[in-house]
């Protein structure tokens, strides 16, 4: 497994940490590109009513995917704490439960997605014209979720154990092979939202199917035979443990985000729907280098403090800070000098530029704010302190997105001004509670019980 590994509690935390994030921030990137792909190639060949339905299908879609991060996170967590102990057993018996428990997990997860997609897209006041569109979009990335769930898996456990450059190869071919897809399925053989659902399912699986064969062929140590994912019931407790509250967190992040595609749909029908979904596709990119330094501070926090260099892990969080917010200034500068630009990279439209400018400029102001949010996050998270991010997660999303979208954009009279400034409240909020854990040591509690072996002949 030698070629995987990647040790990060030696040597310079500056330097590891930007050669750890960069593959990283990358990969998020092309995989941010999968949906951004699929707007953009349905907005040069079909109407605004398949781009919504393509926009809001693909918001759904995220609702899944954030189960199973949640998952991910405490599979990484996990590995890179074992790892940073140097107890490489328990690596891989936490790599096979892993597996075996993601994979239980699409099944269920599909299954129950497909019986209440309908009700979905009612409560998010999905336009009439957009309803056949979105359906068909969500049911066919639906049957492709084991292909998400089993990336996710490989990409995690790689990441624990420090290695941020396979996966973004994955990742890589997968986007290259979703783009051709689309244009073929979209372009030349005329499908909708239907066809661009299509081609990122069979891009997700190809890409899992290579990363395993990759995997095989390089050696790395777990084999992949059927016994070797029978699940291990004290790393089925941890993962779970660790997982459950981010997934859950995840969750109702996602479903505060749907509410307020809700909002914008019951404000401004079709063009506020398309609007609020170009804005989510940008932002889904705005916020990556946040996202990316968040992520890896988790492994490689993870990694240190397993080894007990609790002073190390601190470092890597504010320099992962300084990093993100420099480059969050100018994506957030852009933004409020040229907002009208961004909207028609999507759309022409005038009322939807009209909406999109209005929300974005207001939304932008949470580009300031997630380096801090998403850095104390990877912290706390890496320090196996889920649950607390669970809390703070929910108590904001419920207390501070919604309400503050709907005062602002409602009673107040700001409409989709104000919709958009329920983000950076939220994201205030959390920045206070995780900043009071922080320095008040509580993360510094171990919670896994996990400490370094001790070195040969001592």
């Amino acid at each position: 497994m030698a070629a995987f590994q990647n040790d990060l509690t030696q040597g310079s935390v500056t330097g590891k940490l930007i050669r750890f994030s960069l593959p990283f921030l990358l990969s998020n990137v092309i995989q941010a590109l999968y949906s951004v792909a699929d707007m953009l190639i349905v907005s040069r060949f079909r109407d605004d009513a398949a781009i919504s339905g393509v926009s809001l299908g693909s918001q759904v879609t995220m609702l899944v995917t954030s189960l199973v991060i949640g998952f991910t996170v405490g599979g990484t967590v996990l590995i890179s704490q074992y790892y940073g102990a140097k107890k490489h057993r328990d690596v891989n018996e936490t790599i096979g439960t892993l597996f075996t428990l993601l994979a239980a997990a699409s099944v269920l997860l599909t299954a129950v997605f497909l019986l209440v997609s309908d009700p979905l897209l009612r409560l998010l006041q999905t336009p009439p014209e957009s309803m056949p569109e979105a359906r068909a979009y969500l049911r066919i990335c639906l049957y492709g979720t084991v292909f998400i769930f089993g990336y996710n898996a490989i990409s995690a456990i790689l990441r624990g154990l420090g290695d941020s450059k396979s996966p973004f190869f994955f990742v890589l071919i997968a986007c290259a092979a979703n783009v051709g897809l689309d244009l073929l399925f979209v372009g030349a053989l005329g499908f909708s939202a239907d066809g661009a659902a299509l081609a990122t399912v069979l891009a997700q699986g190809l890409s899992l199917a290579l990363s395993i064969f990759w995997l095989v062929k390089k050696g790395f140590s777990f084999d992949f035979r059927p016994a070797s994912f029978l699940p291990k019931r004290e790393k089925v407790r941890l993962i779970v443990r660790l997982g459950l509250p981010s997934s859950i967190q995840n969750t109702v992040s996602s479903i505060s985000f749907l509410l307020m595609t809700a909002l914008a749909n019951a404000y401004g029908g079709v063009d506020a729907s398309t609007a609020i979904g170009v804005v989510g596709k940008f932002n889904s990119f705005a916020i990556l280098p946040a996202v990316a330094m968040s992520s890896s501070v988790s492994s490689m926090a993870g990694q240190n403090i397993g080894a007990g260099y609790y002073d190390r892990a601190m470092k890597t969080m504010w320099i992962a800070v300084r990093i993100s917010l420099v480059i969050s200034v100018v994506i957030f500068t852009l933004v409020q000098l040229f907002p009208e630009a961004v909207v028609r990279i999507f759309s022409d439209t005038p009322e939807v530029v009209s909406l999109g400018k209005a929300y974005l400029r207001a939304f932008a102001c949470d580009y300031l704010l997630v380096p801090f949010f998403f850095c104390f996050n990877g912290l706390i998270i890496a320090s196996g302190h889920t649950t607390f991010s669970l809390i703070n997660g929910v108590t904001c999303s419920v207390l501070l997105r919604m309400p503050v979208a709907w005062l602002l954009g409602y009673p107040l009279g700001l409409g989709m001004t104000g919709i958009g400034a329920g983000a950076p409240a939220a994201t205030a909020g959390s920045i206070l509670l995780c900043g009071w854990f922080l320095f008040s040591g509580r993360w510094k509690h171990n919670r896994l019980g996990i400490s370094a072996a001790p070195e040969p002949g001592a």
